[in-house]
């Protein structure tokens, strides 16, 4: 029987875990590349170097032969080197070559915007122009030619547009396929029209009809219209993205077109890192058959919090970019009826300076029942997951959603809202069959958050059922190898399409 074939993939993208992180989609190109590697594939990754990546640490090193390349940027020359180096695995080697320019990247520590002020960049067009065109340049010069650039989100968008209308490469190298995965449809690169003349595009396509979005320059619907296939991270998300308007954030109709090359895969989880057996920040590790080591990271969780411990006290652990597509409005509106209840509340997150200053507001009002942590700790983060009870999680919208999964294999029962990749990764418990791992409400308010979260108080003081949720969702398999395999079928199907 032939051996399957060994597929090339160049895996493009913005940001990377653990050299750059501001969200899932840093751990999904180290995880996802690592695995793909593991099953006996060859996968290299390129990813601008910011300023924020220690050179000396990651042993990043000069490639001679892409050394000061230079590519075109509207009528400025634009010259860059691409350094590389290697994931850190203990398993395998996955080179990793970073695109090295001093003025686009070098010289920022954050990857999209200025930490100070909080507003974008304002070339960030020209960055990731950089980075789709750097990707023609680094073929070219390597002569190594993927079957596959699985290209990440608005920043690689430019990509297949470019390929497709605008082909800079010689015909031997022009043989691949093009993936473009949306983790997050809301973001999508939207600049004023005259980025377009940066790009190096057909002027004929420069309409609403062609590569324009409402009269602006679109890097998502570029990478929409001319990507050979596209995946969304879960499958619900990407039927919510065709049918639902808010979802698909203006784009349905570009959607609908392509619906037929458009796929739904869930992310797996890295239990490598996220494992209650082998966790290295938890006070005691522990599986489904020693809960009690979970209750003792419960009552160090709460102390470190500064609020008082007791067994029977159900925690709500919450770990969240403070934002309204995340809930938090929910959480805001029905914190008052929440804090009635018999129940902690612990979070970890960061993001809009309104719900900074109602969080701060409410920790000194219910200071014996909820305390917060406004900031990025990955350490907490373990912590909150191994220790908590409930893990709530009300999403307005969720492509695919990690936290839920961490919770699940850490015994910590979620509570989210139906929609996208949480729909399609916690079961729904009933109480006539006593199966399920977690609960879940449909209808977008906050009384059907309470409501829920009331049933789930219930339930938590059933100590026979909630001990059977908790086991159900520990001995559920989101290992990244089961997802790798999924997208080496979708690679197939592109490349045969």
């Amino acid at each position: 029987m032939a051996s399957p074939k060994k597929l090339k993939i160049l895996f493009v993208t913005s940001e990377l875990f653990p050299f750059v992180k501001t969200g899932g989609l840093a751990d999904v190109s180290a995880a996802l590349p690592q695995m793909l590697t593991e099953l006996g594939h060859e996968v290299r990754i390129l990813v601008p170097k910011y300023g924020a990546i220690d050179v000396r640490k990651y042993k990043i090193h000069d490639v001679v032969r892409l050394k000061d390349l230079s590519i075109k940027i509207g009528d400025k020359d634009v010259v860059f080197s691409v350094k590389s180096s290697f994931l850190p695995s203990q398993k395998v080697r996955v080179q990793i070559y970073f695109l090295d320019n001093q003025e686009y990247y070098g010289s920022r520590k954050s990857l999209y915007s200025d930490p100070l002020t909080g507003t974008d960049y304002k070339d960030n067009d020209e960055r990731f122009i950089l980075l789709s065109k750097s990707v023609f340049e680094l073929i070219q010069k390597l002569g190594w030619v993927p079957d596959i650039i699985h290209c990440n989100d608005w920043q690689c968008g430019l990509v297949p547009s470019i390929f497709k209308t605008a082909n800079p490469l010689d015909p031997q190298h022009s043989t691949f396929k093009i993936l473009f995965t949306i983790h997050n449809l809301s973001y999508q690169g939207i600049f004023n029209k005259t980025t377009y003349d940066k790009t190096g595009l057909p002027e004929e396509l420069k309409t609403d009809k062609g590569l324009l979005h409402d009269g602006k320059f679109n890097f998502m619907k570029c990478g929409l219209m001319y990507a050979d296939c596209i995946n969304t991270v879960s499958e619900g998300y990407a039927k919510e993205i065709l049918s639902d308007k808010e979802i698909g954030c203006g784009l349905n109709s570009v959607l609908n077109k392509r619906k037929n090359n458009l796929f739904g895969l869930v992310n797996g989880i890295d239990y490598s890192i996220w494992n209650p057996e082998t966790d290295k920040f938890i006070p005691k590790k522990f599986t489904y058959k020693n809960l009690e080591n979970k209750l003792f990271n419960k009552q160090v969780l709460v102390e470190r919090f500064g609020l008082k411990f007791d067994e029977s006290t159900p925690v709500i652990g919450i770990i969240s970019r403070l934002y309204d597509s995340k809930g938090m409005d929910l959480i805001t509106e029905s914190f008052d009826e929440m804090m009635k209840l018999n129940i902690q509340v612990v979070m970890l997150g960061t993001g809009d300076r309104k719900y900074h200053q109602a969080f701060e507001k409410l920790a000194k009002k219910y200071n014996s029942k909820f305390s917060c942590y406004l900031g990025f700790n990955d350490e907490l983060a373990h912590l909150i997951e191994a220790g908590s009870d409930i893990f709530l999680m009300p999403s307005k919208y969720e492509p695919c959603g990690l936290n839920q999964m961490y919770s699940l294999v850490y015994g910590t029962v979620p509570l989210v809202r139906e929609t996208g990749g949480l729909a399609d990764t916690v079961i729904k418990y009933s109480e006539k069959t006593e199966n399920g791992t977690g609960f879940m409400f449909k209808q977008y308010d906050s009384a059907a958050l309470v409501k829920e979260l009331k049933r789930v108080i219930t339930t938590f003081s059933d100590k026979k059922a909630w001990s059977k949720i908790v086991k159900n969702g520990m001995k559920t398999d989101f290992s990244w190898q089961s997802s790798a395999k999924k997208y080496i079928e979708l690679y197939k199907t592109v490349l045969n399409g």
